[in-house]
């Protein structure tokens, strides 16, 4: 063993302890590991130079990533996930419980494409509240979401980014470049079997937390408003249950006012007219998902829309009146609010019940009312003194106008990826490019969109991978392989690499678990004179297999909301790994042959 080889196997070891403590970021962990393989490079022959341990920074595996994760936000902040949600949410409203297996597999195909992280953030939410109507608990719904996100992640070069820093480093390593499919069929029969284990066998095992509710993001005031039915509205004619305004939003119905008759108590068999204002009661985001039901409007911005001219950028704020107000005692119509101060007043959270048949602008406010605002962001900025700014609920509500422009952005750039017209990272800068210069996202939010901790520790973890080749490091754990395990076949050296992968991914991220055993399998290919590629695509697979802890970060989004413990995920996730396991050992030889091509 030479120095070089005992120096890199030691870094390793140390990288597992800080990484398994969690005592410092992942970034600056693997930053640290980039200075301890340069700086002794002067004294130690066969670690990497400067040069070669900073060329990951520069890979198009980072470029992809960056631009995935703008592409994704592009999509979110648009209103297009948003949109997506209520239409599912519609859908699921009368059977809650055949919803959340729907969920579940929704994820599951949202994840080939985008992310695991970012479907199972977008998707959270939406089991929450379907949990919260169905009266069971989060916690059954919302582990397999996030598993379903991760297992359907390996059938595309795209579905995660251990996927991605595997394709980068496919070139460097002298193999064929991964392609967009490649992984499709055995990803799609663990895909297949997995989900059947997460619908069916996985509630079973995964604990009873009790009711998600308190957990629920955003603000639990609930605000009064008027939503009016526009004349050309397809709502017309529909009864209050069929509009759904209770199941699907989450609106109390306080009132119908008609200009034809008075004020009465609604029913869910009325029907709506052209022209009706609609009292409701809600949270301010379930308020703002008004916007996006064709044929509704909240009256007050309805009224001063016209006024304003489009594209124009708001935020939305939740405000308290204080005592010293002048507004204490006045209506907003007396106080001319939305002249002085160019807001537009949405909704009215007051501790006193409104009367009946008070207009949201003759209602007087006091001391303590929190008034739902939304105007221009120097507008909001120049409040006065007497108003406390207490949450901005703007991401509740994006830019709902460009949602179909960035849908189709995200779809053409898909498709120009995958079909290989342009290069993946060509096609997906494209995209980025697009996205902005169609302002569905500025610049700035382009670049808030980005995970740089991410993508630190990646371009870092490069230098790992490359130090583990030239220093001897993974041959030496590669004969070790061989000595070891080859007397038992080739199936026995393609299960060790999976194994291994899987242990070294628990306190490791999964991509650099990847890219610590990439040069290892390499290594034990060449002298068995076995077909790399084989032994490559079993760690892609085993560094995708994170369902023993909630380290990975889709297992974190769920951590808190559904109450769960450590525990938790190992005893639902090992039966997933050993599928998953199964699958990749019978199908990995009959799609990539373990004997070396002729």
């Amino acid at each position: 063993m030479t120095p070089a080889t005992m120096y890199v196997l030691c870094l390793l070891v140390v990288a597992l302890a800080l990484f398994a403590i969690d005592a410092l970021r992942v970034d600056v962990v693997a930053l640290i590991l980039i200075l301890l393989l340069t700086i002794p490079g002067r004294w130690i022959k066969g670690l990497p130079t400067p040069e070669e341990a900073l060329a990951g920074f520069g890979s198009t595996t980072i470029i992809v990533l960056v631009s995935l994760f703008v592409l994704t936000a592009g999509v979110i902040k648009t209103g297009v996930v948003e949109r997506l949600g209520l239409r599912l949410a519609s859908i699921g409203s009368t059977r809650p419980l055949a919803f959340s297996r729907f969920l579940v597999l929704a994820a599951g195909l949202v994840s080939a494409f985008v992310a695991n992280t970012v479907t199972t953030a977008v998707f959270v939410p939406l089991a929450i509240g379907a949990s919260k109507r169905a009266k069971f608990p989060a916690s059954k719904i919302l582990m397999p979401i996030a598993f379903a996100s991760i297992l359907t992640g390996t059938m595309t070069v795209i579905g995660t980014s251990t996927n991605l820093v595997v394709a980068g480093q496919m070139n460097r390593l002298g193999l064929e470049p991964l392609g967009f499919f490649e992984m499709t069929p055995v990803g799609a029969v663990i895909a297949v079997v997995g989900m059947l284990y997460l619908l069916f066998l996985a509630p079973k095992l995964t604990p009873d937390r009790g009711s998600a509710e308190a957990e629920h993001v955003g603000s639990q005031r609930k605000f009064r408003t008027e939503v009016v039915v526009t004349p050309e509205s397809k709502l017309v004619g529909k009864t209050l249950a069929q509009l759904g305004l209770a199941n699907v939003m989450d609106l109390f119905v306080v009132h119908i006012r008609r200009r034809t008759s008075r004020v009465r108590h609604p029913f869910p068999t009325d029907e709506v007219r052209a022209g009706d204002e609609i009292v409701v009661e809600g949270r301010a985001q379930d308020i703002l998902s008004v916007k996006d039901v064709a044929g509704m409007d909240i009256k007050p911005e309805a009224k001063l829309s016209a006024e304003e001219p489009s594209g124009t950028q708001k935020r939305i704020v939740e405000a308290m009146v204080l005592p010293r107000s002048s507004l204490v005692g006045k209506s907003l119509r007396e106080a001319g609010f939305h002249e002085e101060t160019g807001l537009t007043v949405l909704g009215v959270h007051s501790a006193r019940a409104p009367g009946t048949s008070e207009k949201l602008s003759d209602q007087r406010l006091r001391a303590t009312d929190v008034l739902l605002l939304q105007g221009p962001p120097e507008d909001i900025d120049d409040l006065p003194d007497s108003l406390l700014v207490l949450e901005d609920v703007s991401g509740h509500h994006p830019r709902s106008p460009r949602g179909w422009i960035a849908a189709l952005i995200f779809a053409a750039t898909m498709a120009l990826g995958a079909s290989g017209v342009l290069p993946l990272a060509i096609a997906f800068l494209a995209g980025v490019l697009a996205m902005v210069i169609s302002r569905c996202l500025t610049a700035e939010e382009a670049y808030e969109a980005v995970d740089w901790r991410l993508l630190v520790m990646i371009a870092a973890m490069f230098a790992f991978g490359r130090a583990m080749e030239t220093s001897g490091a993974a041959e030496w754990i590669a004969r070790g392989i061989v000595e070891h395990v080859s007397a038992y076949g080739p199936h026995a050296v393609l299960a060790s690499f999976f194994v291994l992968t899987i242990v070294l991914s628990q306190p490791m991220s999964n991509q650099a678990a990847a890219l610590v055993v990439l040069p290892v399998a390499l290594q034990t290919a060449h002298l068995l004179n076995m077909n790399p590629r084989a032994l490559v695509i079993a760690v892609t697979f085993a560094a995708s297999c994170s369902f023993l802890t909630p380290l990975e970060p889709a297992c974190l989004l769920v951590y808190g909301p559904g109450r769960y413990k450590f525990s938790d995920f190992a005893r639902v996730g090992f039966p997933l790994t050993v599928i998953m396991f199964v699958i990749a050992m019978f199908l990995v030889p009959v799609f990539w042959p373990l004997a070396m091509p002729t």
